[in-house]
């Protein structure tokens, strides 16, 4: 859609404390190259000239880390010297994906590393696409988590990220006959370069057993969690570096490891085997990312792996306040600890363990001191979403947690019957406890009565919270509640994954805006200069060729860098309503084959990717149909040189920095009320794609940005989904008066897309009509496609597409995972910046 001059492509901008003159850059190339010889040959027992590519990246991490470590000793004794107050951020994921070509660029090394790695044989491209993604989360939720320690290092906020070091990640997706097929993801087989195991650093955590309570020699009632078994917790620490300020902060990962390494009388007793066993059976806790819960050991592991992070990091936690610190009474002072959803919510039960039994500290001291240090960030309004654990589970596997969120419980709904006697009702909605259904603990309702701070992560999203979700408890606590919106680092998804379009963006405003994304409003002057345009478009072009030569690498599909680029990928799942883009897809297919107008048609090519939870089966049969549907595009003459669909496999950090550069058009598709936040919105837009989306989660506020006519709105709002389900929605009703979705559902109902298997695809259809559309896909159908025609329609200017574009971009200087960072600092963590 633009000239197809390719750019020249710049190396992206320094920033005014790096050196550029080539005399002072030949000592730093000389001693990376120095240093990865020493690493090939120490670390690696390698002869150079014998080096494979896979020698030569290990070689070569070996060689920034070392840089790294330097900083990060220097940061942590910057700590202790200021008495700086911590802050501990607990999330069961972090999605950081390759680490490489992030922590040169943060170094400033990258230049230096090129030309080091040139002038011995090899190509820095090549090397760092040797990288396994570190997948130690499920989506969105883990990048956010890596987003913001990125942040935190930037900013020189105080600060640790703590987790599991899961041995198998987020699955591998593989496509098989056009469905979903699950591989272990061994992303530490050829091991990780990046960490440093920490021996040391060895917390017992205990499972089961009894609690025995007891009158102690002063009067007191005292508790003793005794029996059980027995896993130790191993810290593994990664390092993250902030962008060129000489800062490098810490990811602690914990690793199962068994009790029984420890034990020798154990294994002298001639019960080897039995060892053997048992030391398997505990360390599966950090074996697996997200075991599946549907049933009761799946349940138990979940539960085990929460604990088991959260009790080692209490503990280490802990131990760092002791060294320094007298007591406890100073805790909230001297550190912040952020739950990152619900999932640590077990975090402060156990605090409450470890301050009354362990330390003798006072009932109402201890919860004192737990609701001043912890702080709550959901993530979800789905009701599904929201964890209960049986409280048999719960009272079996940790006995003593039982106990205290009991008494929690009972204090807590002792207090609101003296604020609201006689109002029944409200206690059964506030209660920790879940009576209806068997009983089951509500571990959201423990993580907001826990904390200080509760927010959401959108505007939207907050207010759901605050009307519905937490209603209650917002009555109770209006001060807890706030809003923090989500941001995504710059450093990542701009300045490393869309090198061409940063070195534009620097040559217009300076480059600045890597640490400062505010900056970018500096761009909307250049939006109307038709040569700044040109450029634009070479870059995105450029872009779209990259991809294209990607997915013909991946996939064995040809794509056409002419045609709208129109992508949506994200984790498969109904209420991101993939459905309805594929919808869409069927429709321009029929009126293509069958010869009917298509309205202001431009050539498209419809990009999908993301990975379906493997117990999921109506997310896979999704995947299933997007596959169905490509083959038969592309089977039909009629739509060569029209429409294009790719699936593009194993949806992962690594192939999103190659995917949302070349993308045109965003498709964010939830239905309004459904997504918390997304972040995949902010990266395609600061990237320059135009959106196609509903009023839904931080999708409003990208809207409110960039301004409603560079937008495309569509759907149903949050209170017209709401109003439509209490009138009675009744999808037949669109089905019967709308005779375009009426041709598409039968079409996919009539074994079309499916000719060997003509009902393969009827759940999605009954899912649709028969059960009561519960996403709204076809209440929102005519008006997405009503508004897909707008986009062809604005596709076919050129030079407004890009003016829309280079809008974007410049409105997203607010969703920077800085100024996020920044806001929890200030509003709830209380550390300067």
């Amino acid at each position: 859609m633009s000239a197809k001059k390719l750019p020249t492509r710049k190396p992206a901008p320094r920033t005014t404390t790096e050196t550029t003159a080539a005399e002072t850059q030949s000592a730093p190339v000389e001693s990376l190259k120095d240093d990865i010889r020493k690493h090939m040959f120490a670390f690696l027992g390698k002869d150079i000239t014998r080096a494979g590519i896979h020698d030569y990246y290990k070689a070569l991490a070996y060689t920034v880390r070392e840089r790294m470590a330097e900083h990060w000793i220097q940061t942590q004794r910057s700590y202790y010297d200021d008495s700086s107050k911590r802050v501990y951020y607990l999330s069961l994921e972090f999605l950081v994906g390759r680490s490489l070509k992030n922590n040169v660029i943060c170094l400033g090394l990258e230049d230096e590393v090129r030309k080091a790695l040139s002038e011995l044989g090899q190509d820095y491209e090549e090397i760092s696409e040797v990288e396994w993604d570190a997948g130690l989360g499920n989506g969105g939720l883990g990048r956010l988590a890596s987003c913001y320690l990125d942040s935190m290092a930037t900013l020189k906020i105080p600060a640790y990220g703590y987790g599991i070091r899961y041995e198998f990640g987020i699955f591998h997706q593989n496509i098989q006959d056009g469905g979903q097929v699950e591989r272990p993801d061994n992303w530490l087989r050829f091991g990780n370069p990046w960490e440093y195991d920490r021996a040391g650093y060895l917390y017992p955590i205990q499972f089961g057993g009894d609690v025995r309570a007891y009158t102690d020699d002063h009067g007191r009632q005292r508790f003793i969690w005794e029996g059980g078994e027995k896993v130790m917790a191993m810290a593994y620490d990664m390092m993250v570096p902030g962008y060129q300020n000489g800062n490098v902060i810490n990811m602690r990962l914990w690793s199962a490891k068994s009790s029984r390494d420890f034990d020798l009388e154990f294994f002298n007793s001639g019960a080897y085997l039995k060892a053997i066993e048992d030391k398997a059976k505990s360390e599966n806790i950090s074996k697996v990312l997200y075991p599946q819960d549907s049933f009761v050991e799946g349940q138990e592991l979940r539960l085990k792996q929460q604990y088991f992070f959260v009790a080692a990091t209490i503990q280490d936690i802990v131990r760092r306040h002791l060294k320094h610190h007298q007591g406890f009474d100073e805790l909230p002072d001297l550190v912040a600890v952020q739950l990152n959803d619900t999932h640590p919510a077990i975090a402060i039960p156990e605090l409450m363990r470890v301050l009354v039994d362990e330390h003798l500290i006072p009932w109402d001291k201890a919860w004192e001191i737990c609701v001043g240090t912890f702080a709550y960030t959901n993530h979800t309004v789905m009701p599904e979403a929201l964890e209960h654990w049986p409280v048999d589970l719960l009272a079996r596997i940790l006995p003593r947690h039982m106990q205290i969120i009991f008494e929690i419980n009972r204090r807590f709904l002792d207090s609101v019957r003296n604020r609201y006697p006689g109002d029944n009702d409200r206690l059964a909605r506030l209660s920790l406890i879940d009576e209806d259904y068997g009983k089951r603990v509500r571990m959201a309702n423990l993580a907001v009565l826990g904390s200080h701070s509760v927010n959401g992560v959108s505007a939207l999203h907050t207010e759901i919270l605050k009307n519905s979700t937490f209603r209650d408890f917002a009555e109770l606590y209006p001060e807890r509640f706030n809003n923090k919106t989500n941001g995504i680092t710059p450093r990542r998804w701009l300045r490393q994954c869309n090198p061409d379009l940063t070195g534009l963006i620097a040559d217009a405003i300076g480059p600045g805006f890597i640490t400062d994304l505010s900056r970018l409003s500096g761009l909307k002057k250049f939006a109307g200069n038709a040569e700044f345009r040109t450029r634009w478009g070479q870059v995105k072009h450029h872009n779209k060729q990259r991809l294209s030569e990607y997915v013909l690498h991946k996939v064995d599909i040809k794509l056409d860098p002419d045609s709208l680029f129109d992508v949506q990928v994200k984790r498969i799942h109904e209420y991101k309503r993939q459905l309805l883009n594929v919808l869409h897809v069927v429709s321009l297919y029929d009126a293509l084959r069958t010869g009917r107008p298509v309205v202001d048609l431009v050539p498209r090519t419809v990009i999908f990717g993301g990975k379906a939870a493997p117990g999921y089966r109506m997310a896979k049969l999704i995947i299933r149909l997007i596959h169905a549907v490509s083959e038969a595009v592309d089977r039909e003459p009629r739509c060569r040189d029209a429409l294009t669909v790719a699936f593009i496999p194993n949806y992962c950090v690594s192939n999103a920095e190659k995917i949302i550069p070349g993308a045109e058009l965003s498709e964010q598709l939830s239905l309004a009320g459904t997504e918390a936040s997304g972040t995949g919105n902010m990266k395609f837009a600061l990237n320059g794609a135009l959106t196609i989306g509903t009023l839904d989660g931080a999708n409003v506020e990208i809207r409110e940005r960039v301004g409603a006519e560079n937008f495309f709105l569509f759907g149903l709002t949050t209170t017209e989904v709401n109003e439509l389900r209490a009138r009675g929605y009744n999808p037949w009703e669109r089905y019967q008066h709308d005779d375009g979705l009426h041709r598409v559902l039968d079409l996919i109902a009539s074994g079309h897309f499916s000719p060997l298997q003509p009902d393969l695809f009827r759940p999605i259809i009954d899912s649709l009509l028969r059960d009561g559309d519960r996403w709204m896909v076809l209440a929102d159908y005519r008006a997405y496609v009503d508004t897909q025609r707008e986009v062809a329609k604005l596709y076919r200017s050129p030079d407004l597409w890009l003016e829309k574009s280079i809008l974007n971009t410049a409105a997203m200087g607010y969703f920077s995972s800085d100024r996020a960072v920044a806001e929890y600092a200030r509003d709830i963590w209380g550390v300067p910046i």
